[in-house]
C-alpha cells in the first residue's frame, strides 16, 4: 500500500511538470474565442457581469478560462510609457524601503484607475484582471510575481522584480500563462501598442516558460527541482522572442546567450519544435557591427520535431546571432571569436 501511494505521488509530480496546452488537445476553443470576440469593447465597470457573460455558456473550466484570457488579451492595451515611469521610480527608490513602499502604493492606485477607465495597463494590471475575472467564474487563479526578460531588458539593473503573470488550476493541475506578452507588442521607440495575440503564452510549457520568466516563489516553476535555474543562469540565458512560443516546444541548447570561441570552432543549437519544418527553413542571421546577413547553418539535422544544428565561425569578431525559422525571429545569441 505504501509503495502504491509513493508511486502515485511520483506520478502526480511528473504530470505537473508536463502541465501545458497539449493536455487540452481534445478541446476546441473556437466557441470560447468567439464569445471573447463578440464581447470586444465591453467596459470594466461591472467585472462580475463581464465574467458571467464570458463564461456562462461554456462547459469546461479550460474553456471558461480561455474566454477570459482571450478577452483580456484582446481588449487591454500595454501602456509601455507607464511601465517605463514605474521602472525609473522603482530604481530611484530601491535603496529606500519607505519611499519605495510609498511609491508602490501611489502607483497601484494610478495603475488600476487607468486600467478601469482607459483599459490600458502594465503586467500587474493584466494579471490582476485575469485573476479577478477568473475568481468571479469560480476558477482558481493566482498572480505570479517575478522577473521577465525581453530583448530590451537591461540585465545590469535587473535587481527588482519587474514582471507579473498568472497560474491557473485546471483539472487539479497548475498551468502558466502570460497575458501581457500574449496581447501584443509595444513599440519601444514610439510607445504605441499594437494588438497581436500570441497563443504560445497560453498554458505554456513550463520549461520553455522558464527561459525568460523567473518567479519569486519556487512553487511556480512547475518543474522538477533539478531543472530550476539559478538567477545568474536566468540572466545569462538567450533572448527568446514571441515567435519562440508559437514555434518551439523546448529550447534545449545553447543555454547561455554569450559564447567565446576560437576560429573554426562550432556552436551547437538544439530545439524541440511544435510542428515539423524543413532544412531550408532554418536560417541564422548575423550582425558583426559593420554588416548584416543571413546564412544556412554549417550542418542541420531534423528528426521528426527535433531540430539540431551546428555553425562554424571562421573569422574573428563579435557577432549577434539570430535564429530564424520560416523567416520568423526566434532567439538571439552572441558569439565572440578570438584567437
Amino acid at each position: 500500500m505504501q509503495k502504491t501511494f509513493t508511486l502515485l505521488l511520483l506520478f502526480i509530480s511528473l504530470v505537473s511538470v508536463k502541465a501545458q496546452i497539449k493536455d487540452f488537445s481534445h478541446l476546441n476553443f473556437k466557441k470560447a474565442d468567439s464569445i471573447a470576440l463578440a464581447l470586444k469593447g465591453e467596459n470594466l465597470t461591472n467585472l462580475p457581469e463581464l465574467s458571467f457573460k464570458l463564461t456562462s455558456n461554456l462547459k469546461t473550466d479550460a474553456e471558461r478560462f480561455r474566454a477570459i484570457y482571450k478577452w483580456v488579451c484582446g481588449n487591454i492595451a500595454n501602456d509601455y510609457s507607464l511601465y517605463l515611469k514605474n521602472d525609473r521610480q522603482r530604481q530611484r527608490f530601491k535603496n529606500d524601503s519607505l519611499k519605495l513602499d510609498a511609491w508602490n502604493t501611489k502607483f497601484r492606485t494610478k495603475l488600476f484607475s487607468r486600467l478601469l477607465k482607459k483599459k490600458r495597463t502594465i503586467c500587474t494590471g493584466y494579471a490582476y484582471l485575469v485573476k479577478t475575472l477568473a475568481d468571479f467564474a469560480n476558477l482558481e487563479c493566482e498572480i505570479v510575481q517575478g522577473f521577465g526578460r525581453v530583448s530590451t531588458t537591461n540585465i545590469e539593473t535587473l535587481d527588482l522584480p519587474n514582471h507579473s503573470w498568472n497560474a491557473v488550476k485546471l483539472n487539479n493541475k497548475w498551468y502558466l500563462c502570460d497575458p501581457t506578452w500574449a496581447s501584443g507588442i509595444p513599440n519601444p521607440k514610439t510607445n504605441r501598442f499594437n494588438f497581436e495575440y500570441n497563443d504560445g503564452f497560453f498554458l505554456a510549457n513550463p520549461k520553455l516558460f522558464a527561459v525568460n520568466h523567473f518567479p519569486i516563489e519556487k512553487r511556480w516553476w512547475l518543474t522538477e527541482d533539478e531543472e530550476i535555474p539559478s538567477f545568474d543562469a536566468f540572466l545569462k540565458a538567450p533572448v527568446l522572442y514571441g515567435n519562440a512560443y508559437r514555434t518551439l516546444e523546448l529550447h534545449d541548447a545553447p543555454q547561455q546567450m554569450h559564447h567565446t570561441i576560437k576560429p573554426f570552432e562550432k556552436v551547437t543549437f538544439k530545439y524541440q519544435l511544435k510542428n515539423n519544418t524543413k532544412i531550408e527553413k532554418v536560417k541564422l542571421g548575423f550582425d558583426n557591427g559593420f554588416s548584416t546577413w543571413k546564412d544556412q547553418p554549417t550542418s542541420v539535422s531534423i528528426n521528426g520535431k527535433s531540430l539540431e544544428f551546428e555553425h562554424q565561425f571562421n573569422q574573428t569578431g563579435f557577432y549577434d546571432v539570430h535564429l530564424y525559422l520560416d523567416d520568423d525571429l526566434i532567439s538571439t545569441y552572441t558569439v565572440e571569436v578570438r584567437k
